[in-house]
This record gives C-alpha cells, structure tokens and sequence, in this order.
C-alpha cells in the first residue's frame, strides 16, 4: 500500500464535486485503513453502561416540554436504497401500512406535531446520491412541509469504494455509479456544516436537533423526550432500550475505561471471539436505537473547531462492489456511524425509553408486523401496538419485498400470537389469523385459504 490509492480517491472526490471536509474526513479514515485499523473496541477497554435514566420515571414540565419541541428540528436518515430487501429506490417510499410509506407516516407525523403543539418542527431528509430524486418526487404532494425557507433535503456526501486488494479506487465500467458509496449515515454532522444548514438553523432560533433512522418509525416527534434532553443541559444524548434475549444485533453504549467517555459499540467494532459478550443482554443491558438529540450550538461549536470534521472512529464494510454479485470485485468502504458522536461531546448522556419508540424495518420479519393487526395508526400518525410482539422468522422465499407482496398480499391477524415461523413458499389469503406458536414448513408451494385459524 501507498499514497497512491488515497491520491487517485482524492483526485476522483475533488471532481465530483466534493467539499473540502469532505476529502479531509475520508483522507483521515482512509490512513486508519492504510494502517489496519478496523475500528475494533475491545472489551478490556470498556466498562458496561449499567444505569441510565427511564423517560417514565422522569418529571418534565408540559409547558417546558412544549417550548423544547418549539426549538426542535427533526432529521431523518433517507440514504438507504434497502437493497438486502430487493429495493432498487428509497426504502423509505415502501409502502407501511394504509397505503402509506415510510415517507408518508414520517411527514404526517411532523405535521400532527406542528398542529397539536403550535410550533414550527421543520423536518429534513438526509438523501444519498441516489435517493434524492425520487424522495423530491414523494415530497411534491407535501408543499406545506417547507418552514421558514429552510430546506427539507441534506444531500449526503460520496466517497469511492476502494478495491480490498490495494485500497486503490475500485474501476466498474457495467455501471460506474456502483463505484461510489455514501459514506456512512456519520456523514450528517459534516453534511450539515458544509451545506451551511446548521449556520441557517442556529440563526433561526433552533436549538435542538431529534435524528433517527427513516425506517424508525417509533421515533415520532416527542415533547417529553425533547423536555428532557432540554432540561439536562447535555450537548448530545442518544436514546436506549432494554435488552432482551432477542436483541442480539444492533450496538450498545459503554464506557471507556481510559477517560471514563461514552462511546458507541456496534457489530462491526467487536473483535469475532468477544461476540458473547456483546450479544449478553445482562453485561450489556441496553441497546442503541439511533435516536439521538443534538445540541446544534455545541455541534456548531465543535465543528467550527475541527474543521467539519469530527474524527469519528472508523467502521471498515467490506462488500463486493455490485452488492447483487458476489462474485463482483470484492472492495473496502470505509464508514462512520453517527451514533459514535456520543465520544465526541463530554457530558453526553443517554436515556431508556419505551419499545414504542423503536419499530425499524430492517427485514420482511419487521415489515409483516407492522403491517399486521398488531398496529393501528392513530390520529396523530404513531404507531399504537395492541398486543405483544410475537417472534416471526420467514424463510428465505419473503426475503425480498417483491416476493413478501405476492405470498402476503393481506394483512395477518396476529394479536393472539406467541409465535410464526414459516419455511417453505406459503402463500397466506385474507384474514388468516395465527394464535400461539405456529410454525409452518412446506416442502411446495402451498396457499393458506382465507380465514383460516392457525394454531399450533
């Protein structure tokens, strides 16, 4: 290895166009690669984050809880294509429920907000180079979303996908635009400075800053949590949820034993043979949902200091560079989560809150619950369960959208159900209802009629 591959993605950023933080950020990244770093955190170097407050146990003001949300701007990550899921656009235009996306619920959530407190909430989609287009097209129909001129896209940046075998940029004539990769969502912090979006938010009186996954949709817009991270006086905190035996994936807070600062572990920062430790729900008791709140004063400050850039810790991918070919070129991209911010700002804190505030679709598993009779929307867009969450596990036939659609084309009825697991091509008809623990297993394909009772 040598300068050579950091010279050629220097000189492929600067001509597509991207900003000096930017090029700065990745060439940073780039030398921890060049070294070996893999962003690994072992266990001797952390202590587990055992008490943290819980959203229902703490007192906040309503009146101070409202003036919060007055000051609040609302950020969700939109650059995903949810490509394991066979989606080739926005996962966020995926239907939900009702007839309406992720998108659609986000937005109608925002505006509920906005009428039931009286304040501005202006709502922002960070978009990837290849959801930006599409996602403008979904917003045509919400031409009341735009607040005080402030934009409601926050183009992401682009970084080149570096061959695994000399780090130099990866060359893929069949499509070209397989070449690049945003560069994790950790990229927001920098894309708000560099666009000079945070300057124009802080100059308009905003002061806080609600980010979550766009596929969260538990992370409605809350005047309690705001009133809270309000109240604390912390320049970031991230929201948490306690863990179960069924919460294997997805990183955890901790401290670091050298300064006693809390930093985020994910999946991909744990060394193989510690992975027990990781996944033990009671070493670790929380998980991180990727609901975060921002001081966008202390972020202003910091990143002004650092140049937009806030070093945080490397995450190394390794893909191949057509993810639909496995047998494509096999690349690094080199990533950053945003969540790991939380090292980045003493006095960071975190809080517990509800399973309500934590409904991601990252499979067809999630996706079948939430569009089961499980969930109603109510009159302010949120998501409202009406019984335990079952386990479901589907077999490799639904794990892609377009293949989910057709063997589940109705909604199940799953408020009495323990469990489902399904393996083998089952089609379900209308109004199939799942009581208990089912399990199916079909050696052809096989179509459940309608109103059948599953038990057992």
């Amino acid at each position: 290895m040598s300068d050579e591959g950091l010279a050629l993605a220097t000189k492929a950023m600067n001509a597509a166009g991207q900003d000096d933080a930017m090029v700065a950020d990745f060439a940073s990244r780039y030398r921890l690669l060049e070294q070996g770093g893999s962003g690994m955190i072992p266990e001797a170097t952390i202590a587990p984050l055992l008490e943290v407050d819980q959203l229902d146990q703490v007192q906040v003001d309503p009146e101070q809880a409202r003036d919060a949300l007055a000051h609040t701007v609302v950020l969700r990550l939109n650059g995903g294509l949810g490509t394991s899921m066979g989606l080739d656009r926005a996962k966020s235009l995926l239907e939900v429920r009702d007839g309406l996306s992720f998108l659609d619920i986000t937005v109608r959530q925002v505006l509920a907000a906005r009428k039931r407190y009286g304040v501005r909430l202006p709502l922002v989609f960070m978009d990837s180079f290849r959801t930006q287009a599409d996602t403008a097209e979904a917003l045509a129909k919400y031409p009341e979303l735009a607040v005080d001129g402030l934009p409601i896209s926050l183009l992401q940046g682009q970084v080149p996908k570096l061959r695994a075998d000399d780090l130099t940029p990866v060359s893929w004539p069949e499509d070209p635009s397989l070449e690049w990769c945003p560069p994790g969502h950790g990229d927001v912090y920098r894309a708000l400075y560099s666009s000079g979006l945070l300057d124009q938010l802080v100059e308009a009186g905003f002061r806080y800053l609600s980010l979550s996954n766009g596929d969260n949709l538990g992370a409605a817009p809350d005047e309690r949590v705001a009133g809270w991270f309000a109240s604390t006086g912390a320049p970031y905190a991230a929201e948490l949820c306690r863990r179960t035996a069924n919460d294997r994936k997805g990183g955890h807070l901790a401290i670091r034993k050298a300064d006693g600062q809390l930093v985020l572990r994910d999946t991909a920062q744990t060394p193989a043979e510690e992975m027990d430790y990781f996944t033990d729900e009671h070493r670790h008791p929380f998980f991180h949902t990727n609901n975060l709140w921002v001081d966008l004063r202390a972020l202003q400050s910091v990143l002004g200091e650092r140049g937009g850039v806030l070093g945080l810790p490397l995450i190394r991918n390794d893909k191949t560079v057509d993810p639909s070919d496995g047998d494509s070129t096999p690349v690094v991209q080199v990533e950053s989560a945003m969540g790991a911010a939380i090292e980045v700002f003493p006095g960071a804190t975190a809080i517990c809150v509800g399973r309500d505030r934590f409904l991601p679709v990252k499979t067809t598993n999630e996706l079948l619950l939430l569009r089961s009779d499980l969930y109603e929307l109510d009159n302010d867009y949120r998501l409202v369960a009406h019984a335990e969450t079952p386990a479901v596990k589907l077999g490799k036939q639904y794990k892609l959208v377009g293949d989910f659609a057709r063997l589940v084309p109705h909604p199940l009825a799953l408020r009495q159900a323990r469990s489902l697991a399904v393996d083998g091509e089952v089609a379900f008809g209308r109004d199939v209802q799942v009581v208990g623990d089912v399990a199916i297993e079909a050696s052809e394909p096989t179509t459940i009629a309608d109103g059948t009772v599953l038990e057992g």
